[in-house]
């Protein structure tokens, strides 16, 4: 029996309580110290949400701290939420940065725009780190974040159909006509929204080929890129930093 692309991905309850246990433990961000996030961009059909785990695990070993998936379900049900958006942004603080990157950047969407709210609340999320956005234009919305890395995964269409058709229980058509279209409308919400190309590789510290590499390999690949770049060294474990321990 086909399953819905949302049974992939844990509840939206249990992920927004998880991130709130954490905020408490780690304490508002405006009085702690800097913290890493990422954002991870993907054609329809790669295993983006995976990638996302995988890579979780890998920097909740790595920094001895709690990170959190956001994806559009848990960010739209907080921009929607406004008991939960007032709760949310009263324990992630002063939410003037983020207003700073909306006047900067995306001025042209109007205070009612649902998108604006998404934004609003995405960038903020990230600002605070320890944060891993996956989608809703992530890279492009928190560019300007001086503690973001953005990751992107692509693969042929072929991959994408096939890798779909095995997870969601569909047919080889069914899976290949629902990459076509949810293909088109992602690039053209993202274009309409925030006036980019959310495919330049620009955008990205680095694009992986999500046919070639598995996402555990990809995850590994991505976790070693964040703690050898990241400028506070003493956030990771040495064992995490490997041979940039010793450079350093």
């Amino acid at each position: 029996m086909p399953k819905s692309y949302d049974s992939l991905i844990p509840s939206i309850e249990l992920r927004e309580r998880a991130w709130l246990q954490a905020r408490e433990r780690l304490g508002h961000p405006h009085r702690a110290p800097l913290l890493p996030s990422v954002t991870i961009s993907r054609e329809y059909g790669c295993e983006g949400y995976p990638l996302a785990q995988h890579l979780k695990d890998l920097l909740e070993e790595a920094s001895g701290m709690p990170w959190t998936i956001w994806d559009k379900a848990l960010m739209d049900k907080v921009a929607s939420d406004e008991q939960l958006s007032r709760e949310l942004l009263r324990r992630l603080g002063d939410e003037s940065h983020a207003q700073d990157v909306l006047r900067r950047h995306f001025g042209y969407l109007t205070h009612d725009d649902a998108y604006a709210k998404v934004v609003k609340h995405l960038v903020q999320i990230a600002a605070a780190g320890c944060t891993i956005v996956v989608g809703r234009g992530g890279a492009i919305a928190c560019q300007d974040l001086k503690n973001c890395f953005h990751f992107r995964l692509v693969g042929s269409f072929e991959y994408r159909a096939s890798t779909l058709a095995r997870r969601l229980n569909l047919s080889m058509p069914e899976a290949e006509k629902l990459v076509k279209t949810q293909s088109k409308l992602r690039e053209k919400f993202i274009s309409q929204c925030l006036h980019e190309d959310i495919t330049a590789t620009r955008w990205y510290d680095a694009v992986f080929n999500n046919e070639r590499q598995s996402v555990e390999t990809i995850a590994q690949a991505c976790q070693r890129m964040i703690t050898c770049g990241w400028p506070g060294k003493d956030l990771f474990k040495p064992e995490a930093l490997g041979a940039s321990a010793v450079l350093h």
